[in-house]
């Protein structure tokens, strides 16, 4: 099944040479040139990417995936002209999942695209030891089903982005293990963009938050200040 890009700037001669680039490389893209519209039409397409600018009229990048968040865990790029070190952090604990700066090679925004999807499709069948079906994870309350990329806690939905995922996932393999941040860094989001501790920690606080949505009760993350994150099975 062909996969749904979408694909929200302002700037017209960007969209329509990417919308080109994409499509040439069999992708089905929907295009969009401010941030108002591009949530109405994001959230009408259901798209499987979304590729963000920042700084867009009536509705920027930051606040398009702020509102987006709220409803979808769809996996966002940010394609933006700022350099700005503060923004791209930004934009990675608002939960995007990975950001391209202008002006940016067609080869390099095609991995990326690629690389994104590659995490948000179905994972490599586990491992581990524990109550395991062949693509799902069950740790006590906890179910993770990578072929539909679901995850549930005592029988309740929980609406994770990609990144939030496969955090939960790395630490969930391993109930009692410590993982460090380094370690959170390297299974979310690779070697291809820098993330520095902080964001891991926003990452982690909005899992918790997600969870006690359905269960005020959840304290299955420990904190090991200084070191990182350990799961604790139910």
């Amino acid at each position: 099944m062909t996969q749904k890009i979408a694909l929200v700037d302002d700037d017209r001669n960007i969209v329509t040479s990417v919308k080109i680039l994409l499509e040439s490389e069999g992708y089905d893209v929907v295009s969009f040139h401010d941030g108002e519209v591009g949530l109405k039409g994001i959230l009408d397409e259901h798209p499987d990417l979304c590729i963000l600018d920042v700084k867009m009229p009536r509705m920027d990048g930051m606040e398009l995936l702020t509102k987006l968040r709220d409803v979808s865990s769809v996996p966002v790029i940010f394609l933006t002209s700022k350099d700005d070190e503060v923004d791209q952090v930004l934009g990675l604990r608002l939960g995007a999942d990975d950001y391209i700066t202008k002006p940016f090679s067609q080869r390099l925004l095609i991995e990326r695209v690629r690389s994104v999807l590659r995490r948000y499709a179905p994972l490599d069948k586990p491992q581990q030891v524990g109550k395991t079906s062949e693509h799902v994870i069950v740790r006590g309350d906890l179910e993770l089903d990578d072929d539909r990329h679901l995850t549930r806690w005592k029988g309740q939905s929980i609406n994770l982005t990609v990144t939030e995922y496969l955090l939960i996932k790395t630490l969930a393999i391993s109930p009692g293990h410590v993982r460090t941040r380094d370690q959170l860094i390297s299974a979310a989001y690779g070697e291809s963009i820098y993330v520095d501790d902080r964001t891991i920690d926003t990452h982690v606080k909005r899992i918790r938050r997600k969870f006690r949505d359905v269960d005020r009760a959840f304290d299955n993350i420990e904190t090991l200040y200084g070191i990182g994150y350990r799961y604790k099975e139910s």
